[in-house]
């Protein structure tokens, strides 16, 4: 894998501190599953009560662990749980063999941590296509079950990347009825990041009380208008999981409380950008907004096929204001658009108006935006009263730096 050698220049100046949410606690080690020396396995372990939704890639070829997760969304929370991540290998496309990985982790987990099968998460991140050496993990799951601590999140983090350059992370707290209700992700994801399910990991921890169903009912929802709205490269992962685990340790039922689920939906966009601000290669966080679209689908499909164009993401690594490449990608995406109704900023800036270059278009002042670490493109389609934003990053040859030796 290349050598990752600086941290993302759009990285945030510190990892946040994140708030001890009772019921969860954590711990992490070097296992060796691909490199010596790396620290690449961490256990988190959840009172019983906890309730776990979550998402997945949409992926046909999605890897054994995320099918295993799946399956077992909505298992009794009256039990503790355990989540268990690797990285280094995404167990994916090894066929019977990573079925067979997934149980013998399971089954051991479950041993070293009192907890049942059923209630054993596991993901796996890395590369594609070799056996998971499965047994460097259950080697070291006692000394993770004796290791646990509340306040090693950050470590946690750090444990599931792969080829990002920092831990992401990002917090909330709210207060209802007098009571503080925590909230604490963390995440990985620096390439092959793209809708269904953006490689990305994504583990949140609330100590709030809500019942399964309706846990995942909002993180569906709130999965769609953030992870399902970034893109580094249009590449859908094997591996793609977000777990929402609640505890309940707070006493608070949030069911009917529209703030907390506003918090929580923006500690999950905070980290679906971090993951784009550490995109491979990326030099510039860029924000894309449809407006005036037919239908929500159609602000969506061209916003994505913006945001995945490697041309305008080349011209926006080049700091080139080359609008003519929105135009194109606009023109490509399928979805209803009128060359004549067409209008296109870049910030504040005026570029195209009414099928033609606006009157008003500065190509310097332009260019001179362009410089900017982080950019906003403004489409409006003059169609209709819908509309759609995505997050995205530019494209380097760092890109193809990091991708060209992924596996050496």
């Amino acid at each position: 894998m290349a050598k990752i050698s600086h941290v993302s220049p759009l990285a945030p100046a510190r990892f946040p501190d994140l708030p001890v949410i009772d019921g969860v606690t954590f711990a992490s080690t070097a296992a060796g599953v691909r490199y010596q020396g790396r620290t690449d396995l961490m256990l988190a372990l959840l009172t019983p009560g906890t309730v776990i939704a979550g998402t997945f890639t949409k992926s046909a070829t999605r890897s054994a662990p995320v099918l295993d997760c799946q399956a077992k969304l909505g298992s009794d929370p009256q039990t503790g749980a355990a989540i268990l991540v690797n990285s280094g290998n995404s167990n994916a496309f090894t066929g019977q063999r990573g079925v067979e990985s997934v149980q013998a982790i399971t089954l051991a987990t479950a041993t070293a941590c009192g907890v049942p099968q059923a209630r054993v998460f596991t993901a796996s991140t890395g590369v594609i296509g070799e056996p998971l050496p499965h047994q460097r993990i259950i080697d070291k799951l006692d000394e993770l079950a004796k290791a646990q601590t509340p306040d090693t999140i950050q470590a946690a983090a750090r444990a599931i990347m792969t080829t990002d350059t920092f831990p992401k992370g990002a917090t909330a707290k709210i207060k209802i009825n007098g009571k503080t209700v925590k909230i604490a992700g963390i995440a990985k994801g620096s390439g092959m990041i793209a809708p269904d399910m953006a490689t990305m990991l994504v583990y949140v921890f609330t100590d709030a009380r809500v019942d399964q169903a309706v846990l995942q009912d909002h993180i569906s929802a709130q999965t769609d208008r953030t992870f399902n709205c970034i893109t580094v490269d249009s590449d859908t992962s094997t591996s793609d999981s977000l777990i929402v685990a609640a505890t309940g340790a707070s006493g608070v039922d949030v069911t009917h409380h529209p703030a907390y689920w506003s918090a929580l939906e923006d500690v999950m966009r905070e980290l679906a950008q971090q993951v784009v601000r550490d995109g491979e290669g990326a030099s510039k966080f860029v924000q894309i907004t449809v407006s005036g679209a037919a239908s929500a689908q159609d602000a969506k499909t061209h916003a994505m096929a913006i945001a995945n164009s490697p041309l305008v993401k080349t011209a926006i690594a080049g700091e080139d204001p080359n609008w003519g490449r929105v135009v194109m990608a606009v023109g490509k995406s399928g979805a209803a658009a009128d060359r004549d109704r067409l209008a296109i900023w870049f910030g504040d800036i005026l570029v195209a108006e009414n099928g033609w270059v606006s009157p008003q278009y500065d190509e310097a002042q332009a260019a001179a935006y362009m410089k900017n670490a982080e950019l906003s493109l403004r489409v409006d389609l003059g169609l209709g009263a819908f509309g759609s934003t995505v997050w995205t990053c530019d494209l380097t040859h760092g890109y193809i730096d990091i991708n060209a030796d992924y596996r050496s």
